[in-house]
C-alpha cells in the first residue's frame, strides 16, 4: 500500500477515535447541568454514566474478538453507528424533558437507554481501528502508530469539555433544544465521520493484525498505553489479577481509579453549588475546570515523566501525594480559580500514577505475559468508572466536600500501602512501559 493512502486511512481512523471520545466527554460535562434543569437527583446523573461504563467494560473484549473473526471495517461502522444512534436518542429524550413533553424523571430514564447503546455498541470501534492500523504497519512502526492513535482518546477528553458550552443551542422553531445541543451536534458530526469511514475504509485486506479492548473514554480517564501493549503483544501466558507479581499494582490501579472517577464525576455539581450558578450558567466554568485538568494530566504524561525518568514505584508515590493534596484543595475551594487549581493539581497527580501503575505491571512479568497483563490494566481502568461515579456523587449528596476528602484519605492510605509493597521494577524483566 502506498504511503499517501495509508496516511488518509490513518487520519480517518484517528478521527473516529477522537469523535467517540470527545462526544462522550462533551455530554458528560453538561450532564450535571442537565440533571439539575430536569429536576432529577444527582445520583441518577452518575448512574447514567456508570451503566454506560459497565456496558463498555463488558462489550469491548467481545467486540475485539468479533473484529478478529468477522472483519474490521464492519466493526468500525457498527461502533460509529451505535455512537450516533446513542447521541440522537439521548438528545431526543432530553429535549422532550426540557420542553415538558414528558416528566423529567422519565426523560432521564430513557436517556439511560441511549447511554446503554453507547457502551454496548460504541465500544466496537476502538479494537477494530487498532486492528486496521496493526495490520497495515510494519512491526517497527506499529507501536508508535498505535500510541499516536490512542492519543486521540486523550485529546478527546480535552476537546469534549472545551467545546461543549458552545454546542448549547437555543430554540429550533418552537422547540427548546438548549442543553441537549451537544448530543445533537455530536450525532451530526458522528454521521459525517460515518459517511467518510463507509466510503474510505478499505473493504479488503483487513484480516491481519489484532486489536484490544480500550478503556472507557471518560473525563479524567487519560490513556495509559495498555491497549497498545495488548494489541502489539504476541499471544502468550495468561496472568491473573491475583498473581503475586502484579497483585500490588492492581490494587494501586483500582483504588486510584476509583478516587479519580469519584472526584471527576462530582466536579460539575461542585461548580454549580459552590459558585451559586444556574445550570445553564455553569457550562463554561465547568468546561474550563475539566479542560485544565485534562491538559495538566497530559502535560505530566507527555512532558514531566519522560524528563524525570523515574521508576514506576516512585511515579506512583509522587502522584499519590500530589493527587491527595489536589483532592483536598478541590473539595474545600470556594472560588472558580480555587476549584480549577485544585482539580488541576489532582489531575497532575493522577497523571503520574496511571503510567506508573501501567509500567510497573508490565515490568513485573516477562515478555510472554505482556498481552495478558495489559488486558488486566485496561480492565482495571475501565472498572473504575463503573462504580466510581455513583460512589462519588452519592457521597456528594451527603456533604459536598465528602467525595474529595474521602478520595484524599484513600490515596493517603494507598501511599502507605505502596511504600511498603511496591518494589523498584527490574527493566530487564519486562517490556518498556507505554507512556
Amino acid at each position: 500500500m502506498t504511503a499517501p493512502r495509508l496516511d488518509r486511512t490513518f487520519a480517518m481512523l484517528f478521527l473516529v477515535m477522537l469523535t467517540i471520545a470527545a462526544g462522550n466527554t462533551a455530554l458528560q460535562s453538561v450532564l450535571p447541568a442537565l440533571g439539575r434543569s430536569l429536576g432529577v437527583r444527582d445520583s441518577w446523573v452518575a448512574a447514567a454514566f456508570s451503566v454506560s461504563a459497565l456496558l463498555w467494560v463488558v462489550a469491548a473484549p467481545f467486540w475485539a474478538n468479533r473484529s478478529d473473526r468477522y472483519g474490521r471495517r464492519a466493526m468500525v461502522l457498527l461502533g460509529v453507528s451505535g455512537f450516533c444512534l446513542s447521541l440522537f436518542l439521548c438528545g431526543l429524550f432530553l429535549t422532550a424533558g426540557i420542553n415538558g413533553w414528558i416528566p423529567g424523571t422519565l426523560a432521564f430514564a430513557l436517556f439511560v437507554v441511549g447511554r446503554i447503546l453507547y457502551g454496548g455498541l460504541g465500544s466496537a470501534a476502538p479494537p477494530a481501528v487498532q486492528a486496521i492500523v496493526a495490520g497495515r504497519t510494519s512491526r517497527e512502526e506499529r507501536t508508535r502508530a498505535l500510541a499516536l492513535l490512542g492519543s486521540a482518546f486523550g485529546l478527546g477528553t480535552i476537546l469534549g469539555p472545551a467545546i461543549a458550552p458552545y454546542l448549547v443551542v437555543g430554540h429550533l422553531g418552537s422547540v427548546d433544544i438548549g442543553l441537549a445541543g451537544p448530543a445533537f451536534v455530536g450525532c451530526a458530526f458522528g454521521l459525517f465521520v460515518l459517511v467518510i469511514a463507509a466510503r474510505g475504509l478499505p473493504r479488503q485486506g483487513d484480516v491481519a493484525g489484532h486489536g484490544a479492548a480500550s478503556a472507557y473514554p471518560s473525563i479524567g480517564g487519560a490513556p495509559t498505553g495498555a491497549s497498545v501493549t495488548a494489541a502489539t503483544a504476541e499471544p502468550g501466558a495468561q496472568v491473573g489479577f491475583a498473581d503475586p507479581r502484579i497483585r500490588n499494582w492492581m490494587v494501586v490501579g483500582l483504588v486510584m481509579g476509583h478516587a479519580q472517577a469519584m472526584t471527576g464525576q462530582a466536579i460539575g455539581f461542585l461548580v454549580i453549588d459552590r459558585l451559586h450558578l444556574a445550570p445553564a450558567e455553569a457550562l463554561q466554568p465547568t468546561g474550563l475546570v475539566l479542560m485544565t485538568g485534562a491538559l495538566c494530566a497530559l502535560l505530566v504524561q507527555w512532558g514531566f515523566i519522560p524528563l524525570l525518568d523515574l521508576k514506576p514505584a516512585m511515579l506512583v508515590r509522587i502522584g499519590l501525594v500530589i493527587a491527595a493534596v489536589g483532592c483536598v484543595a478541590t473539595g474545600t475551594a470556594g472560588t472558580l480559580y480555587g476549584i480549577a487549581m485544585g482539580n488541576a493539581l489532582a489531575a497532575m497527580g493522577f497523571g503520574f500514577i496511571r503510567p506508573g501503575f501501567t509500567a510497573g505491571s508490565s515490568l513485573a512479568v516477562d515478555s510472554a505475559s505482556q498481552g495478558s497483563v495489559a488486558g488486566k490494566v485496561t480492565s482495571v481502568n475501565g472498572a473504575s468508572f463503573v462504580l466510581g461515579p455513583s460512589i462519588g456523587v452519592g457521597l456528594y449528596e451527603l456533604w459536598r466536600p465528602l467525595p474529595y476528602l474521602a478520595a484524599a484519605a484513600a490515596l493517603a492510605l494507598l501511599l502507605g500501602y505502596a511504600w511498603v509493597s511496591l518494589r523498584p521494577s527490574d527493566p530487564g524483566r519486562g517490556a518498556s512501559p507505554a507512556r
